[in-house]
């Protein structure tokens, strides 16, 4: 109990209300985006209608090579990500195991607000827990990617499709052009993690500038799912 009330006093009220700030922000942007990708047409909705016209178009192949190349293409970006966070992870722990250096480091910096180090590993730790956030999304994403790669390989024959009728390639489109959408899904909120740290960083600096970082990156994600000129070629 007492150990609590020193984690609450150890931060001022602005930088609790940052923090704030912070988390409604990011969680209130994952729902807004959520419940407006279908209404409103989010590049993830978008790219998940064309997901499914791909493995509707695969049903009609006999030769799949360029089906099986696309999902291993598909894989190696949250591969290259979970590796890359890793290592990120690595150098924060590593922070974290000599704070009171990488605190006297950092408020060397210009406009840096001064703070203790408790509040210092408070904001690394932080920090940490969206990597490793982000790191178990990357790492799903990639699991996804291959179950959907296992769906493109035990796809049956054009051949057998054209038997079983229309609704036999409707049902496999349904469900593969699905499971490589919630792949797609997990590694858009692994991303969402990464964008969502820059604020974090922000606050090493003050809690005005985590606010200012929070408002900036809810922008920036409004306008490149849902206002973005690429987003416009797709729907045309």
């Amino acid at each position: 109990m007492q150990s609590l009330r020193q984690l609450l006093g150890a931060l001022p009220l602005l930088d609790w209300g940052a923090l704030a700030l912070f988390f409604l922000g990011w969680v209130g942007y994952a729902q807004f985006s959520k419940r407006h990708a279908e209404a409103r047409g989010s590049l993830l909705a978008i790219t998940n209608r064309v997901r499914r016209q791909w493995m509707l178009q695969l049903t009609f192949r006999d030769m799949r090579v360029l089906d099986g190349a696309v999902s291993q293409a598909l894989l190696s970006s949250p591969s290259f990500f979970a590796s890359t966070t890793i290592l990120i992870i690595g150098g924060l722990l590593a922070a974290l195991g000599a704070s009171e250096q990488t605190s006297a480091l950092v408020l060397e910096l210009p406009f840096t607000v001064k703070t203790s180090t408790l509040v210092f590993d408070i904001k690394l730790a932080l920090l940490t827990g969206i990597f490793v956030y982000a790191f178990f999304r990357f790492t799903w994403s990639m699991r996804q990617y291959t179950f959907g790669a296992l769906l493109v390989a035990s796809a049956p024959e054009a051949t057998q499709f054209a038997l079983q009728g229309p609704e036999a390639r409707e049902q496999f489109a349904d469900r593969a052009g699905a499971v490589v959408g919630m792949a797609a899904e997990a590694f858009n909120d692994g991303l969402r993690g990464y964008y969502f740290a820059f604020p974090v960083v922000a606050w090493f600096f003050s809690p005005w500038a985590l606010m200012l970082a929070t408002a900036g990156v809810v922008y920036v994600l409004y306008q490149r799912e849902f206002r973005s000129e690429v987003l416009e070629k797709l729907r045309a």
